[in-house]
């Protein structure tokens, strides 16, 4: 597929979220010229060869009037074929689209769907309205209501949040205590808060491309291995048509125009999965590429205006892996330094659980540069073992959002 497509000029939205960094190395190898803006100069994405130009810009998340600004300026003043949301810029970019479709193609539902799919309220209400199987869920907005609501073990979410941010698993009072301090701290409750029923089973992914509300694009994976933050340090394709179509419900639904990903529940006792959260964008797109449905190649297609043909799903069982979220799940797990050194030997050799697997986010063969991070990583760890939270929390940075600039996003006179 990559062959029918000419080199675009591709502006990334960021250059810090381990989903970026895998677009980049898929634009590279399908002969892209990438180029990406983001408010830190040490970002995981400019570490790449593959990557001709980064511009220093606004954080999204503390001036998102700023960050809009520059990204206009940048697209009238140098061109662009595609501008590719790769994280919450896809937010603020659905509010002011066809203004931006003046300089560069870019894919995205209405702003109306994709706060619905942002949203983990707006996406569990959609969920009941579609009669899509969720956990048990209760919306609260004040600390009384979710007291009320509460029961024990139960998850709690806020309604705005990215890779695990603002969810906490809660096993009772003492849980509750520091949670309610938390969610006071950060004035969750001037939004929506979900009270939801603890579930035990394996999470997995799903991603999609959408046309007009038509699915095209689907790919799905498991977690073998966990990293942190929610995420995976290694991952194996699976194939899972019912998931498909309750995807195909949700776009259909939404009219959805561009990328959607979802995380589901394996239920431990075998029952219909459970889907639990939605990123309105394309969530690490490797795995696809390397199972053989290039997702990313679809959405270029999206932006440029082109109705593209569906694609066939990935192939089952491919296995691949993301060499600093084995290390940083291993420091977090408790790991010594030995466990540390063992774990960077197994990587090394491509021993179990990392046999027959490719590496997704520093693919250090075809590009050089990736190992940069890769060694500051291992280094720090090697170094601080227990700072392994800290240095994941790198990445949960000025390139997001919180409450503050979703309100301000939202708002009438935004724009």
């Amino acid at each position: 597929m990559n062959d029918s497509i000419k080199p675009l000029q591709v502006l990334l939205s960021e250059g810090s979220s381990t989903s970026a960094r895998e677009a980049i190395t898929i634009l590279g190898l399908s002969g892209h010229r990438v180029e990406i803006c983001d408010p830190s100069p040490w970002c995981l994405g400019r570490y790449s060869r593959f990557v001709r130009k980064f511009h220093h810009c606004p954080a999204l998340r503390d001036n998102p009037y700023g960050y809009l600004a520059f990204v206009e300026e940048l697209l009238a003043q140098r061109h662009f074929d595609v501008l590719l949301p790769t994280h919450e810029q896809g937010f603020l970019f659905a509010r002011v689209a066809e203004r931006l479709r003046r300089h560069a193609g870019l894919a995205l539902p209405s702003f109306a769907s994709y706060r619905t799919a942002h949203g983990k309220a707006g996406f569990s209400r959609l969920l009941d309205a579609l009669g899509l199987p969720q956990p048990s869920t209760r919306i609260v907005t004040s600390e009384s209501e979710l007291r009320a609501a509460m029961y024990f073990p139960a998850m709690i979410k806020t309604s705005v949040g990215t890779a695990s941010r603002g969810i906490w698993l809660v096993r009772g009072e003492s849980d509750l205590g520091r949670v309610v301090a938390d969610l006071n701290a950060s004035r969750a409750f001037a939004g929506e808060v979900l009270v939801q029923a603890f579930v035990a089973g394996t999470t997995e992914k799903a991603q999609s491309v959408f046309c007009h509300g038509q699915l095209i694009g689907f790919h799905a994976y498991r977690q073998i291995v966990p990293g942190v933050g929610g995420g995976e340090a290694v991952k194996q394709s699976v194939s899972r048509p019912d998931v498909r179509e309750m995807l195909a419900a949700i776009g259909a639904s939404l009219a959805w125009h561009g990328a959607l990903s979802i995380d589901y529940l394996m239920r431990d006792d075998g029952s219909p999965r459970l889907l639990i959260d939605c990123n309105p964008r394309l969530v690490e797109p490797m795995s696809a590429y390397l199972a053989g449905t290039d997702l990313l190649s679809l959405l270029l297609r999206l932006s440029q205006g082109v109705t593209p043909s569906a694609l066939p799903e990935s192939r089952d069982g491919v296995r691949t892996h993301l060499a600093m979220q084995a290390l940083l799940g291993c420091a977090a797990r408790g790991g010594t330094r030995r466990d540390l050194v063992r774990e960077g030997w197994r990587l090394l050799r491509g021993s179990a659980p990392y046999a027959a697997s490719r590496e997704e986010l520093t693919p250090v063969k075809s590009d050089w540069l990736s190992a940069v991070p890769l060694a500051l990583t291992a280094g720090l760890l090697l170094a601080a073992p227990r700072s392994a939270d800290v240095l994941a929390r790198g990445g949960f940075g000025a390139h997001l959002l919180d409450i503050d600039s979703v309100r301000r996003i939202e708002s009438t006179e935004f724009g």
